[in-house]
């Protein structure tokens, strides 16, 4: 077996035995800000999403556009989620958006920053619908809110920090975070079905 096909098995494990990797346990207990911005936190799904949307938006070149486009859009999808509760398939869709995203920065895809944008803006949609479903009736929708789009940039921040500093570096390195990514997001998707 080869030790890239090695590490992404073990990655795969790994995260297939933690059990942050199953859903979202545990949001009736937080409220407010503080419960809002650990939201991101909580899943494996969402972390690895808005990190490797700030990797892929660094690899292309637009952290800007595609943060303010992945921000807004999570907003938008949480309204609805917190309007139509939980969804049948999101968490198998948000699985998918880990997975996808793991894939475009392992592949290095390039596209024009406005449809990288527009992608981005579709996995926000999901995951905000994610967050606005699981949002605890007494939380306070307002401060919850603000608190996950809150860590959200954090994430994306660091995410595009990650993938600025990549560029430096040969680019098969640079783009073995995009192959663990997308080896979670087959996990996550195996553990969402």
């Amino acid at each position: 077996m080869k030790p890239r096909t090695r590490a992404l098995l073990a990655a795969a494990l790994f995260l297939a035995a933690l059990p942050a990797a199953q859903a979202h346990p545990g949001h009736d207990e937080v409220m407010g800000l503080a419960g809002g911005f650990a939201h991101p936190f909580s899943g494996w799904d969402h972390l690895l999403a808005m990190l490797a949307v700030g990797y892929w938006a660094a690899q292309l070149r637009a952290p800007r556009l595609m943060s303010a486009a992945f921000l807004a859009a999570m907003a938008l999808g949480a309204l609805a989620g917190g309007w139509t509760g939980p969804i049948p398939g999101i968490e198998q869709a948000v699985a998918a958006s880990v997975l996808v995203a793991g894939l475009l920065i392992a592949r290095q895809v390039r596209m024009p920053a406005a449809a990288g944008a527009a992608l981005a803006g579709v996995f926000a949609l999901l995951h905000g619908a994610a967050h606005g479903a699981e949002m605890p009736a007494t939380a306070g929708a307002l401060a919850y809110g603000c608190g996950f789009i809150a860590a959200t940039a954090l994430l994306l921040s660091a995410g595009i920090a990650a993938g600025s500093l990549a560029r430096r570096l040969p680019a098969r390195a640079s783009t073995a975070p995009g192959w663990l990514v997308a080896a979670a997001g087959i996990v996550l998707l195996a553990v969402s079905a």
